[in-house]
């Protein structure tokens, strides 16, 4: 891994950084390319059970985009254009990821960092964190590939009002709108963080695999096909099925093999 990208891993989870606590990790073009690559390669090694997601320090998961790009990667349309493809290569990376994937949010969390944590399956954020997408200040539209998680996470009328709006909204607000599933005290974020990936962990790691791929095909509103309702029966021929109900059976805490 690269100094603006860290990765590290205690058993079965990894833990992805985004490294730049000078510019309270905002995104750069390299970083968006580091961070889609890094999901694809942990998203295909069948030994990982989790990923957490987060920010160096404990004053910003991300507050988005680094602006001092804009004079040189984004000044025009074609800049835009292309800069904001490569950037929804990595949404669609991460949107695609088989492994649950853990925001762990400190402090700032807006724009940019509010997509990506909302890509996440699960988002643990501290008391103090604030969280918006003031964009409508710079000029800037949120695209179609970038508000589409959020709007799918809050639906479409509250992505609206937060651009819109503009405003910058505290965390009981964000789990109360569901844009956050838990907030705890700002020391215990990163103890959470991990508590909620050890617990993803300890399950079936198939079977986590298959509830996200259901949960994303839900979104879609065409007919579940007959091989898409077979499919959620799949899981009583995997060796994990036998190790589950055996060692519920024994009063014993099952060790999932991944198969």
């Amino acid at each position: 891994m690269s100094d603006i990208l860290l990765q590290s891993r205690v058993d079965d989870i990894v833990t992805l950084m985004i490294n730049r606590p000078e510019k309270l990790n905002a995104m750069t073009k390299p970083l968006w390319g580091q961070l889609g690559d890094a999901i694809v390669a942990l998203s295909a090694q069948d030994d990982v059970r989790c990923i957490i997601l987060r920010g160096a320090g404990e004053k910003a998961f991300s507050p988005g985009n680094d602006i001092s790009e804009f004079e040189t990667q984004r000044s025009n349309q074609a800049q835009a254009t292309e800069y904001g493809h490569f950037m929804h290569q990595t949404v669609n990376k991460i949107k695609s990821c088989r492994h649950p994937i853990v925001a762990q949010i400190h402090g700032i969390c807006v724009g940019g960092g509010l997509e990506i944590a909302s890509l996440a399956d699960m988002r643990i954020c501290g008391a103090s964190s604030r969280f918006g997408a003031p964009i409508k200040n710079l000029g800037l539209v949120m695209a179609y590939d970038e508000m589409e998680p959020i709007a799918s996470l809050i639906g479409a009328s509250k992505a609206l009002e937060i651009l819109l709006e503009g405003r910058i909204f505290d965390a009981q607000e964000a789990l109360r709108i569901g844009l956050v599933s838990r907030v705890v005290p700002d020391d215990q974020v990163a103890a959470e963080a991990m508590a909620t990936a050890q617990r993803i962990a300890s399950g079936a790691p198939l079977v986590a695999r298959w509830h996200k791929k259901f949960a994303r095909r839900l979104a879609d509103p065409t007919p579940l096909t007959a091989l898409e309702r077979a499919e959620c029966f799949e899981c009583f021929d995997t060796e994990d099925f036998r190790i589950g109900y055996q060692s519920f059976l024994a009063k014993q805490p099952p060790k999932f093999t991944g198969r």
